[in-house]
């Protein structure tokens, strides 16, 4: 008999499947119902579907590396803006945003200067890592793209914004090194504090058009970890705009 009093049989007429099939669930723990069954099973009982099929909890839950992957987008335009406000609000010690042009955060987030100029004065580290406007891979990335606003004026654009921050304690911006340039091109890394913002750049496209991952810290030398120290790296060999 069932928790509810009920037979196999019964039971199995209240969820909608054969009397069999109930056997089944009862007589062998390996076997989980589908989420439907689950949830008709545990109504009908009177319990929470986590209390008969705990295995199926289990394996929902990530539990490997790819723990670390909040969410994914097949477009960088896909992530609702609001999650950048977000992740920008709650950084408390560092902001990097080291994508090629980081042209469009400028009109995607309202009055990104002075909120940026707030987070400095409150302690936490501000770094724009970008490419130069003047390199070779800038101009070869101008081709591929062939598109009105190129990307030596998106990053101008960038500049103009920096430059009413420079009063600012706090507040660093560098271009990538000219050869480090064509990996910098090909990935871009936003981090703030322990979580991330990945978009590795497909060949003939702008980076709104790009996949991105949303990405936090959970373990050493994890995905997190691998793209922060990549940016780092490329940080580290920049030289000062």
């Amino acid at each position: 008999m069932s928790a509810a009093g009920l037979s196999p049989r019964q039971l199995a007429g209240r969820v909608g499947v054969s009397g069999k099939t109930v056997e089944r669930w009862l007589s062998d723990g390996r076997l989980i119902p589908h989420a439907r069954n689950r949830e008709d099973a545990a109504k009908v009982l009177g319990v929470d579907s986590t209390m008969l099929w705990p295995k199926a909890v289990r394996d929902a839950l990530k539990i490997g590396p790819d723990r670390e992957i909040i969410r994914s987008y097949p477009y960088r335009s896909a992530c609702p803006s609001t999650v950048w406000g977000d992740l920008i609000k709650n950084a408390r010690t560092d902001l990097l945003f080291a994508g090629y042009t980081n042209y469009f955060l400028w009109l995607e987030q309202p009055n990104l200067v002075e909120s940026l100029r707030r987070k400095a004065e409150a302690g936490c580290r501000v770094r724009f890592l970008l490419g130069d406007p003047d390199g070779e891979v800038t101009r070869q990335r101008e081709a591929i793209e062939d598109v009105a606003l190129t990307v030596s004026t998106r990053i101008r654009i960038t500049l103009e914004n920096l430059a009413k921050l420079r009063d600012v304690t706090g507040v660093e911006a560098r271009y990538s090194a000219a050869d480090d340039a064509t990996n910098h091109v090909g990935l871009s890394v936003f981090r703030f504090d322990s979580q991330a913002l990945v978009t590795p750049h497909l060949a003939r496209v702008v980076g709104h058009d790009s996949p991105m991952m949303h990405l936090r810290r959970q373990q050493e030398d994890g995905m997190f970890g691998r793209f922060a120290a990549h940016a780092e790296e490329l940080w580290d060999r920049g030289r000062p705009c």
